[in-house]
């Protein structure tokens, strides 16, 4: 009987043992798997906006097939998600915004996403249903921007350079609808989440729309706009990751098919010069 609870307690003992070291093998193994790299699932996860952005990036997860990278695309309707959504871990990489928002976004939000590189230029455009110059607005216009700081400034910026308004000196590239010095005509600076105001446009005068939201909506900037920016804006869109995988092999790869012959070749044959490869 004694060698019998004896032998129990042994085996007893050995199995806790052997639980214990499987345990913490496995656990390094997870470790392990993590610091390879970002394609411990197999796939590479973009997050991009409606529109060009995901236009282009599924000719991008087309040719990365072809060397074995492996891209799921995740599509998002707003600039707010697809920074949460990285900096969760949801995403390994996102393609939708301007070097100001992404500075803005950190800033606000308390995080410390970074820039990987440039990538489209998307020129803002004044859109309007109802004139086909902005000389020819009325006194009063109700005119749309976005009401995100960093778009919206930038609308600002537009407005001025169309001569709708001026702003004060030194407002930079981010100023707000308070640093508007001078409006002779009256304008209303209706402010709106950029996504809704190509919604919006008939119920207003004229719009300062993304490129992105406006080709969704079948607008075409070089052709429908009744002001565009010029070729050298400062917004241009880049994509993100978080530090520290920016430099992780799989983006890089996944970066070189991005700026590729054959990816620049398409994006021209297919917006027209309304979206513009900025590398």
């Amino acid at each position: 009987m004694k060698k019998w609870v004896l032998s129990s307690l042994i085996i007893l003992i050995i199995a806790a043992l052997a639980a214990c070291g499987g345990g913490n093998k496995e656990a390094a193994g997870s470790k392990g798997e993590k610091a390879e790299g970002l394609l411990d699932d197999g796939k590479l996860t973009v997050g991009v906006t409606a529109g060009p952005h995901e236009q282009v990036l599924e000719k991008v997860k087309e040719l990365a097939a072809k060397q074995d990278l492996d891209i799921e695309v995740k599509v998002f309707t707003d600039y707010i998600m697809p920074n949460i959504a990285l900096d969760e871990k949801e995403l390994d990489l996102n393609l939708f915004q301007t070097i100001p928002y992404l500075e803005q976004f950190n800033k606000d939000r308390d995080m410390d996403l970074v820039e990987v590189g440039k990538a489209l230029t998307f020129p803002m455009g004044i859109y309007s249903s109802k004139v086909k110059d902005v000389k020819d607005l009325p006194k009063g216009a109700k005119i749309g921007l976005p009401n995100d700081p960093t778009n919206g400034g930038r609308a600002l910026v537009l407005f001025e350079s169309a001569g709708l308004i001026k702003l004060k000196e030194g407002s930079g590239t981010a100023p707000t609808v308070k640093d508007v010095e001078e409006n002779e005509n009256d304008y209303e600076l209706v402010e709106l989440e950029a996504s809704q105001l190509p919604r919006q446009l008939e119920e207003l005068d004229a719009a300062a729309i993304n490129t992105n939201f406006a080709i969704e909506h079948g607008l075409k900037p070089a052709k429908d706009s009744i002001f565009i920016e010029s070729s050298d804006s400062p917004w241009v869109n880049v994509a993100a990751a978080r530090p520290e995988s920016k430099d992780d092999e799989a983006i890089q790869k996944f970066w070189d098919v991005y700026r590729s012959d054959e990816v620049k070749q398409y994006i021209d044959e297919t917006f027209e010069g309304s979206v513009i490869p900025s590398w």
